[in-house]
């Protein structure tokens, strides 16, 4: 800044002394003077023609943006030759932003920016300049045009405008691999300073890729990167400008980098051997199992082949490819017998469709694997011995005359026994009987050639084996009476001794039509009446819920009613409870206990009558002693009082507590012999005589076994 100043201003003065003649690249605009040709009279002399030089005279002006000062930012000079400093001259300015964002003084032509500058917004102002004299008002130079150019700051981050970016590369990829070129631009001026000089640099993606800090450009920075350890990486780049230097303003954005697919692994299978079981009673052309080899890699890479290795046992079977699970499908090419061969092994091997040369030196892309298949026994009808038999028999042939045999043979492993009956399909068949155990067919009934020269019929072969056929011995069941019938099966073998086992079988009734045919077996069918339908039931079912919750409410609010009507009074309940715990005075009081003595011994209600008994006539009771001193019942209710104060367990309020006082003894003193130290041969009762007429008796008692004790000398 200093630097382009220091040469403004020699510029001006070379200018300004005339010493420098400035190129005018366009007519009529400079940027630094402009001369022009004058004629002045001197006097004294005879008039002829003199060359006067004449011309505007200011600094490159510049003006820096984004000024924040508070007063009016200098941009440069106004100055003409025919101003003598006298005020004679006045400097006018118009064009772009004349009076609203430059100024100049009409005096000494000093111009000023009276607002901040955005460069970006507009780089450059288009002004003129004029000197008018200020008595005469007539402009004493011809108008020129001069340029305000808005001078660069730092004020604009790099931005990445196509970000955030998606790429991808291929994995195992060497070293220094293009991934992606990425850009940022700067909205500062590029031809000033380093405002707009961009580097790049990586925050985050290291040392997975690098970047060219000028050019942007993305690289591979390790080698042999694995899609199957890691396929995706979001890498952050930064772009500063300033070159990178300390200050300089940046901006970020994020790339998605995505490792695409090689084929650089072989096909695998996780077993060496599979175990298949296959009846023998498969189709041919039929799928009999399954084997998988894994390829961790992806799309056409994981396409793979299956072959059967030529040898022992891979000629009965064919295996192919699922193309949607890359599974191997094992398919039956012939029949398979249990009883010719019961197991079959070969080899199956599973290989790339599709190589890559780059990793031949890895190894073979193949696997292979052993393939065992059982074979398993199923139990097959018998086989007759030829598909067609043909008999011939004379006519009117006796009744039972056996005219020829059937044989069929139970090839299963075991060869059980066989049983054969004739299929009646018309009454033809009623024509001819067979033997059950042996298979002879015998006539039935006296055949007439003229009426029927040729007779066809099928014979059924069946194994006597370990089924069971269950019977019904009533004629219909209702499923209203019982739907489940549990029935015990009892399994014995005919072995000595014989085993056997117990197991139940139940027995469902369902609703058949008249051919048979089960209508429906479900439990809701039991409970709907006859014409009812299911909707029907769910809607009573729902009316019964309704009726169901409006009692309950009911009831509810029955409660409610009846709890706020014995709650109305304001006052606490516990203020209507009474406790009563009087034990009287003794026999001679024939009052209640006056228990007011309890709640302030000091106070004697004298003349108190009894509460629980209406005299019938007003009359006085008998007076009685007054007590002397409370101090027994004092102390005890103190010490209850204290013992209910330091309780902590205590009511947080007022409550009613009762004390039981039993008195401190009486006159009698007490009836009990118990802690007496004496015997009942010493004891005196003649004092019970003194006591009074109620204690009578008890004397008396007392006094008669005195008078009857044999040892008492007279």
């Amino acid at each position: 800044m200093l630097t382009r100043n220091c040469l403004s201003l020699l510029l001006w003065v070379l200018f300004d002394g005339g010493l420098l003649t400035p190129l005018h690249p366009e007519p009529q605009q400079t940027l630094e003077a402009e001369s022009r040709d004058n004629v002045v009279p001197v006097p004294g002399r005879r008039s002829s023609v003199q060359r006067v030089k004449r011309g505007w005279v200011w600094n490159q002006f510049f003006v820096l943006e984004e000024y924040m000062g508070s007063e009016p930012q200098y941009v440069g000079k106004l100055h003409s030759d025919l101003d003598k400093g006298v005020g004679t001259v006045k400097y006018t300015l118009s064009g772009d932003g004349a009076g609203t964002v430059f100024t100049i003084d009409e005096t000494t032509g000093d111009i000023h920016a009276i607002r901040s500058l955005d460069r970006e917004e507009k780089p450059f102002y288009t002004l003129r300049a004029q000197a008018v004299d200020v008595d005469t008002k007539k402009p004493l130079e011809p108008e020129s045009e001069f340029i305000i150019k808005v001078q660069d700051i730092n004020d604009n981050e790099p931005k990445f405008l196509d970000g955030p970016y998606v790429a991808s590369v291929p994995e195992m990829s060497p070293v220094g691999a293009y991934v992606l070129q990425v850009k940022a631009t700067d909205a500062d001026d590029p031809t000033y300073g380093n405002s707009a000089r961009v580097v790049y640099s990586i925050l985050q993606g290291q040392p997975y890729f690098s970047i060219d800090p000028k050019t942007g450009v993305i690289r591979t920075a390790l080698p042999n990167m694995d899609r199957e350890v890691k396929e995706q990486y979001q890498v952050l780049i930064q772009a500063k400008d300033m070159g990178g230097q300390l200050g300089g303003l940046a901006g970020t954005t994020t790339v998605n980098i995505t490792l695409t697919d090689v084929n650089d692994n072989p096909p695998r299978f996780p077993k060496s051997i599979f175990h298949l079981k296959v009846p023998e009673s498969s189709h041919v052309g039929s799928a009999i199992g399954r084997i998988r080899a894994v390829d961790p890699d992806f799309g056409k890479n994981a396409e793979i082949e299956y072959n059967i290795v030529p040898g022992d046992g891979g000629n009965l079977f064919d295996i192919t490819t699922d193309e949607n699970t890359q599974e191997g499908v094992i398919k039956l090419k012939k029949p398979l017998d249990f009883e010719t061969k019961k197991a079959y092994t070969f080899k199956v091997e599973a290989s790339n469709l599709h190589l890559d040369h780059r990793f031949h030196s890895v190894g073979p892309f193949k696997d292979t694997a052993t393939v065992k298949i059982n074979v398993l026994d199923m139990d097959e009808p018998p086989v007759f011995s030829k598909p067609m038999y043909t008999m011939e028999v004379y006519e009117d042939t006796p009744v039972g005359t056996i005219i020829g045999a059937v044989t069929a043979q139970d090839l299963d492993a075991g060869s059980s026994s066989v049983r054969y009956f004739i299929d009646w399909k018309n009454d033809v068949d009623s024509y001819f009987t067979i033997d059950a155990t042996e298979g002879t067919i015998a006539t039935n009934e006296l055949l007439d050639r003229e009426s029927t020269a040729q007779y066809n019929f099928s014979i059924i072969a069946s194994k006597v084996n370990n089924t069971a056929g269950i019977e019904t011995r009533k004629n219909g069941y209702s499923r209203r009476q019982q739907e489940l019938y549990f029935l015990p099966v009892v399994i014995e073998d005919s072995s000595y001794p014989v085993q056997s086992s117990t197991n139940t079988m139940t027995i469902r009734v369902c609703r058949c039509d008249s051919d048979g045919t089960i209508l429906s077996c479900n439990v809701e069918a039991i409970f709907l009446p006859v014409g009812l339908s299911t909707g029907a039931l769910i809607a009573i079912l729902l009316c019964i819920v309704i009726l169901l919750v409006i009692v309950v409410l009911y009831v509810a609010l029955r409660r409610q009613k009846k709890k706020d009507t014995l709650m109305t009074s304001k006052e606490d309940i516990r203020d209507n409870v009474i406790h009563y715990d009087d034990e009287g005075g003794g026999e001679e009081d024939t009052q209640a206990f006056d228990i007011g003595a309890l709640r302030n011994p000091k106070v004697i209600e004298d003349n108190k009558m009894r509460r629980d008994i209406k005299p019938d006539t007003l009359c006085f009771p008998r007076q009685r002693p007054p007590v002397e001193d409370n101090t027994d019942i004092r102390d005890f209710i103190n010490q209850r009082l204290q013992e209910n104060d330091v309780d902590p367990t205590a009511p947080p309020y007022d409550s009613l507590a009762t004390y039981a006082y039993e008195g401190n003894g009486s006159v009698a003193e007490s009836l009990s012999s118990i802690e007496s130290l004496t015997t009942e041969a010493d004891q005196d009762y003649d004092y019970l005589s003194d006591w009074g007429p109620r204690f009578k008796i008890l004397a008396d008692m007392f006094g008669e076994e005195e008078s009857y004790n044999p040892d008492k000398v007279t």
